[in-house]
């Protein structure tokens, strides 16, 4: 994912900079990726549109990057497979095995709390 996948729609990104998802996504951009804000009040944020679903992002997402509660993460899962993301990535501290096998069910690659901070640092990049 870290290597090849593009376009990742985070959802829970809001234009809070004290926010992990805030940061996170900044990382990202930095490293070459597109990233798509996903939030219910669709804020602008690092100078990229936000939508308020992932259904409303009207280009294909590669991958859907989940900054919210392990309770909720099934939802946006299922929301994931959807829409034909081709992984996700449940952030550090986000836990839902269902919703992780389900993802692998669909075909999706799928990764469950880590962030992409901490796996960049442990390939030493």
């Amino acid at each position: 994912m870290l290597d090849e996948l593009e376009t990742w729609a985070v959802v829970g990104l809001s234009d809070d900079p004290s926010r992990t998802a805030y940061r996170i996504a900044a990382l990202l951009q930095e490293r070459g990726k597109r990233i798509v804000p996903v939030h219910p009040a669709a804020p602008v944020v690092h100078g990229e549109q936000g939508y308020a679903s992932l259904a409303e992002v009207p280009f294909p997402i590669d991958v859907v990057d989940v900054f919210r509660r392990s309770e909720a993460a099934g939802g946006v899962v299922d929301e994931a497979i959807a829409v034909g993301a081709k992984a996700v990535w449940l952030q550090l501290g986000v836990v839902d095995e269902a919703a992780f096998e389900r993802a692998r069910a669909a075909g999706l690659a799928a990764v469950m709390d880590t962030c992409p901070a901490i796996e960049w640092r442990r390939r030493g990049e």
